[in-house]
């Protein structure tokens, strides 16, 4: 079976029982801490996936780095099934599923701007207002960062959209323009 495919149905079956049980925000903060967890130290997948290390020990790593508790109930289920079925290893892929599920049923957008200096603050806020302006009502979780790879100006990521006003992406058109 597609390993793509395992985790995306077990994301969808957490959504909607934490829908049911009014868990769905906090299991959607519980998620992002533990894809932050897995995005910081990619030994951690190794760990999670290693058939050496003990269930139990998994469950417990992936309770710290939710940042989770025995409260937590849809999560600790979660967890729970995922071990009593042999799925564990994809605990990071069904969290990054139910996060898409959760954006796209609470009509979120991840908005990423790379800019090639600190941005002002003032220009900080007019961008995230033009950016707010094209979502047709939907909220925006934003998040910049600073590439002085780009020379001058920056990128948007809307999602998976994007829009690159940077200088180097201008330079590269040029280049392409002038050998064609």
């Amino acid at each position: 079976m597609n390993e793509g495919l395992i985790p995306h149905r077990y994301a969808k079956a957490l959504y909607k029982v934490a829908v049911e049980r009014g868990e769905d925000k906090a299991l959607y903060d519980l998620c992002g801490r533990l894809t932050d967890a897995f995005a910081a130290e990619p030994a951690f997948q190794q760990t999670v996936a290693n058939p050496f290390v003990s269930d139990s020990d998994k469950l417990s790593l992936l309770m710290t780095a939710a940042g989770a508790t025995d409260k937590d109930r849809t999560y600790c289920d979660f967890l729970k099934l995922l071990a009593d079925n042999g799925r564990i290893g994809f605990a990071a892929a069904v969290a990054r599923d139910y996060r898409a599920i959760y954006r796209r049923q609470n009509n979120i957008y991840r908005v990423d701007v790379v800019s090639a200096g600190k941005l002002d603050p003032s220009e900080e806020e007019r961008l995230k207002k033009l950016i707010q302006a094209r979502l047709d009502g939907g909220k925006m979780e934003y998040s910049s960062t600073v590439d002085p790879s780009l020379i001058g100006g920056f990128t948007v990521n809307i999602d998976n959209r994007r829009l690159d006003a940077s200088v180097k992406n201008q330079l590269k058109q040029l280049r392409l323009a002038l050998l064609n």
